[in-house]
């Protein structure tokens, strides 16, 4: 079985892969990890500055493969990050599809209206990163209604922070979606 957590930048994909791992026993794959070790091994002209279209485009049939081939081999795979586009349904054939659950995490506008700064503070919880300082309040807000936007035109599932950030009831929401497929 498959679980792909997208989601914009800072909504918690990795800290919930991590939570996903430690209760399923799934091992992640995180697509940033790939993007910077192509990055680094001089693989691509691209940076981790370039244009998130451009690295989906080129991301996503790597991360397909490795999609297929664990599910060839009957292995279970948590993968996270923003580099999923929301047509990936397109990329696999049924017997694929029925092995693959997706999840999209969006915070509303009222949530980074009232939780910014602890967004922020809480960036670093899983993995360390390096800066913010290219994210804004609008910035977020813009990105997080598209995504909303592409889950509702795609059917795609969305789950939707708007109160509080608790983990456990996202997770909750992944576990129930992998026992509805059998896992």
């Amino acid at each position: 079985m498959i679980i792909l957590i997208a989601g914009d930048t800072h909504t918690g994909k990795t800290l919930l892969a991590q939570k996903l791992l430690e209760r399923l026993g799934f091992p992640y794959f995180s697509i940033d990890h790939l993007k910077i070790g192509l990055i680094r091994a001089g693989q691509t002209a691209l940076t981790a500055e370039s244009d998130d279209n451009a690295l989906t485009d080129y991301l996503w049939p790597v991360v397909r493969e490795i999609i297929k081939t664990n599910i060839e081999n009957g292995q279970n795979l948590i993968v996270e990050g923003c580099y999923i586009p929301f047509g990936f349904a397109d990329s696999f054939e049924p017997e694929y599809l029925r092995e693959i659950r997706y999840v999209c995490l969006a915070f509303t506008d009222h949530y980074i209206d009232a939780c910014f700064d602890d967004i922020l503070a809480n960036k670093s919880v899983i993995e360390k990163r390096v800066s913010s300082g290219y994210i804004t309040s609008s910035r977020m807000k813009e990105a997080n209604s598209v995504n909303v936007e592409m889950c509702r035109r795609y059917g795609l599932n969305c789950l939707l922070v708007d109160d509080e950030y608790n983990i456990d009831r996202l997770m909750g929401s992944v576990v129930e979606a992998v026992q509805k497929l059998g896992g």
